[in-house]
């Protein structure tokens, strides 16, 4: 993963969050499964950038689409 995310065990306990804040990466996603929008998402966390977001769901696509079975 690109330098989006941190992952500090004296920063909640190790859980990943968006570098340089306190914000979970968990919650964008469950933000984003509850159907709220990005841009609810950052005025909720206004320390995590709209970059930060968008690194990461582009690492998550690659990472999905990389596991695809070619027939």
């Amino acid at each position: 993963m690109s330098d989006v995310v941190t992952t500090n065990t004296n920063i909640l306990g190790g859980t990943p969050v968006f570098t340089g804040t306190r914000v979970p990466v968990e919650s964008l996603f469950d933000y984003l499964k509850r159907g709220r929008s990005i841009p609810y998402f950052l005025e909720q966390f206004p320390t995590v950038s709209q970059k930060q977001v968008e690194e990461l769901l582009d690492d998550a696509k690659t990472k999905t689409l990389s596991q695809r079975v070619t027939p």
